[in-house]
Parts: C-alpha cells; sequence; structure tokens
C-alpha cells in the first residue's frame, strides 16, 4: 500500500471543508473524527493528529489499509469532485506515529484487580482487550490459532495488510499487560472445531 508524503497528505487535508455536518464521520463504522485530523495534518499537527485518531480507532494501521473507506464516499466533496483522500491520510497518520515512536504502550495508573478473558485474537477482541487493559483489567486473550490476529491474521492476504503491522501491535499490547494464549480452543468440545 502506498502511503502519502507530507505534503501530499497536507494537501488532501486541506481539501476538507469541515462541514457543517461531517457526513464523512458518519460514514465512518469506527466514528473517526475525520475533519480535526485532517485539518491537524493540513496544519502539520501529526502528534496532535495521531492522538485524535487513537482516540476513536485503536488500531489506524490495519483500517487504513483494509477498511473499504464509506467515509470516503460520504464526503461532501464526493457530490461533484473527488473525495478528500480520508484513508490514505489515516495511513500517512499512523505511520508517521510510528517512526516518530509516538505509539508507546499505555498503562494504567491505578490496577483494578479484575481479570477478564478475551476469546479470539480478530480485531474486536484486540480492541477491546487494550481497551479493558488500559483500564486496569488483567487481561488474557485465548486465541485458537498458533499465532493472534484471527482474520487480520488469516483472511486479509499480505499485500493488503503484512503481518508483521500485527505483530508490532500485540508487542505494545504485551507491554500494556494484555496476556495471549494461543492454540486454546474455547467453547463446547463436543462440536466440529
Amino acid at each position: 500500500v502506498h502511503a502519502l508524503n507530507d505534503e501530499d497528505a497536507k494537501t488532501q487535508g486541506a481539501r476538507c471543508m469541515d462541514c457543517g455536518i461531517p457526513f464523512c464521520n458518519n460514514g465512518c463504522p469506527v466514528n473517526n473524527i475525520i475533519p480535526d485530523w485532517n485539518d491537524l495534518v493540513y496544519r502539520g499537527n501529526w502528534k496532535q493528529a495521531i492522538e485524535v485518531l487513537h482516540s476513536t480507532n485503536n488500531f489506524p494501521e490495519f483500517t487504513g489499509r483494509i477498511c473499504p473507506a464509506p467515509c470516503e464516499e460520504a464526503c461532501t466533496l464526493n457530490i461533484n469532485s473527488a473525495a478528500v483522500g480520508i484513508k490514505s491520510i489515516e495511513h500517512a497518520i499512523i505511520d508517521k506515529a510510528w517512526e516518530e515512536g509516538w505509539v508507546q504502550p499505555s498503562l494504567p495508573a491505578v490496577k483494578t484487580g479484575k481479570k477478564i478473558a478475551i476469546v479470539g485474537s480478530g480485531p474486536a477482541g484486540l480492541a477491546a482487550a487494550q481497551q479493558l487493559a488500559r483500564a486496569g483489567h488483567a487481561v488474557t486473550v485465548f486465541e485458537k490459532n498458533d499465532r493472534v490476529g484471527g482474520l487480520l491474521r488469516y483472511g486479509i492476504p499480505d499485500f493488503k495488510l503484512e503481518k508483521w503491522q500485527i505483530d508490532r501491535r500485540v508487542e505494545q499490547m504485551k507491554a500494556e499487560g494484555v496476556a495471549f494464549r494461543t492454540g486454546v480452543y474455547v467453547g463446547n468440545t463436543d462440536l466440529p472445531k
């Protein structure tokens, strides 16, 4: 996947009109605050842009590569011109954040003492695990396959999402206290696997 350079991302961000009703937000399944990070990229505030992006999206390196971008279809400019390259800007923000070292483990101030099990390490399981660990819970993710990632790893081809991207996030999550147990089938053992 080709990423935008800083200047191209700035140009795309400048095209965002900060509509009174940002239809792009309505089109986004994770409710990303798109006009805000578009404007931050336009102004060169990349570090703040990743903070805004992470406020609604745990894994923008995944969505910036594999999301079909319904936000772009909903973009007001799409009515009579080319939509803002929202997905490309998202991709550029997270790539710069990793390059600059801004993506760091986020440890909770207080541990709750509660233990939580997450069954399945697909994108939903990973996001739930990260949010719960950051809230102070002791989280263990159980995965039936031999590697973490669920459909991210086994359902998306490498040319769309290179698997080292998953591994990098898993390492961050381990540093945040999330435990992973692979090769564990959770469920009724009488049913076919």
